[in-house]
């Protein structure tokens, strides 16, 4: 099932990208994040309460508070940078630099998850390192 739910994902990434890059048309580009940034809010809060998932926030470690904080502050970031980025460059060269992000991903799953980091991900992050690098150069 995660496998459906990844695609999905890619899916409405790709979506994302080409929405974004309309909408951004003649808009700052922090006030664009912001305004997508209170849609995915309202979106994802409105999960929690239609599948009933409130209940469950006392329940979270300090640990836990922290990392996602953490995350919700680099998720900021990432949005910050990409969305400026789209308004100054073509979705086709900004999109593909942004999935570099998986490249950078298994590097770091490996250093500070001690995830495996076997000779086909050796191969697939090159793959795509260059894969990037044609598209953009």
């Amino acid at each position: 099932m995660w496998f459906v739910f990844a695609i999905l994902s890619a899916v409405f990434a790709a979506l994302t990208s080409i929405l974004a890059k309309v909408g951004i048309d003649g808009v700052n580009s922090n006030l664009a994040t912001a305004i997508r940034t209170v849609v995915v809010l309202a979106m994802a809060w409105g999960m929690v309460f239609l599948t009933n998932a409130q209940g469950g926030i006392s329940a979270i470690s300090k640990k836990s508070w922290l990392f996602l904080i953490l995350s919700g502050l680099a998720t900021g970031a990432s949005w910050l940078c990409y969305y400026k980025a789209l308004q100054m460059g073509d979705a086709s060269k900004v999109v593909p630099i942004d999935k570099l992000s998986v490249v950078i991903t298994l590097v770091l799953a490996f250093v500070f998850l001690h995830e495996k980091f076997t000779a086909k991900s050796f191969v697939g992050a090159v793959l795509i390192t260059a894969g990037t690098l044609i598209m953009v150069i």
